[in-house]
């Protein structure tokens, strides 16, 4: 009676992954077609991918939108990290209001922020669109998401072990140094991957943000395909899948390899106890 709904399920779930992964592994496939004409294969080739080194427009693309990310991520990581743990550990007249307020920027359509942010930006300081413009407006939506994970691992640590070191001596900078901050490292880090791959992978917020000469590589990945797709696109969305899959496989590692030293707080309690 069991083995008809298993098939059906297997069948489902492979149904569900073929439609997620069928458009990603044609792209790649294409990406060394040699041929002008994306959808007719006529032979492999790897001309498109060194081809990438002498357009210096994506080139460009490609810097800015690795600068912006950075300053997404230094400033949604240390700001979102710090409001994260302050809701997790603050209790005050409006704090469920104020975490009400950091699910707005994630479920408010991202035309709706990109023309607020750009009404502000253009009103307040007169920007016209430029790259520290568009990191703002990252850092803006990319908060929430930091402040979120980092509140959930804060909400969820043991008081006992920062109560522990504070009883052992440790000032209260020392025990969040030696303490604290390394439980809340793979939220914190977590986060921060979080806010690099929305930041670099925005192009509404951006578009109406980004000015001359702060182009960045979804715009002119967009503009590109307004004349349609061309094996360098195929090429260097299959550069940014590879990457993307290498970040995966690496934090697998990592989790792997802390796994088996990862101990439970309730483990530890009990073995105090005894």
């Amino acid at each position: 009676m069991t083995e008809r709904p298993s098939r059906w399920l297997s069948g489902f779930a492979a149904l569900t992954y073929a439609f997620l992964f069928a458009p990603i592994v044609i792209l790649v496939i294409f990406s060394f077609n040699d041929s002008r004409r994306v959808f007719i294969w006529q032979g492999f080739t790897l001309d498109w991918y060194p081809a990438l080194l002498q357009n210096d427009r994506l080139l460009d693309a490609v810097w800015i939108t690795l600068q912006v990310a950075a300053l997404a991520v230094v400033g949604a990581t240390l700001l979102g990290s710090l409001l994260g743990l302050g809701l997790a550990r603050l209790r005050f007249r409006g704090s469920g209001g104020v975490q009400t307020l950091l699910l707005l920027p994630m479920v408010t359509p991202e035309i709706v922020v990109g023309i607020s942010l750009l009404v502000f930006f253009s009103q307040l300081f007169g920007w016209n669109g430029s790259m520290g413009q568009i990191a703002l407006a990252h850092i803006t939506f990319c908060i929430s998401y930091v402040a979120i994970t980092v509140r959930a691992r804060a909400a969820s640590l043991d008081p006992a072990r920062e109560e522990a070191a504070r009883d052992l001596g440790a000032s209260a900078v020392g025990t969040f140094r030696h303490v604290t901050l390394p439980l809340l490292a793979p939220a914190i880090a977590a986060g921060a991957m979080l806010a690099f791959a929305l930041s670099v992978d925005d192009l509404i917020i951006t578009s109406f943000q980004a000015g001359v000469g702060s182009t960045t590589l979804p715009i002119a990945i967009y503009s590109s395909i307004k004349f349609g797709v061309t094996p360098q696109i195929n090429a260097i969305s299959s550069i940014v899948i590879a990457l993307v899959g290498l970040a995966l496989l690496i934090s697998w590692r990592v989790g792997a390899f802390r796994g088996p030293s990862a101990r439970p707080v309730d483990a530890d309690a009990e073995e105090g106890s005894a």
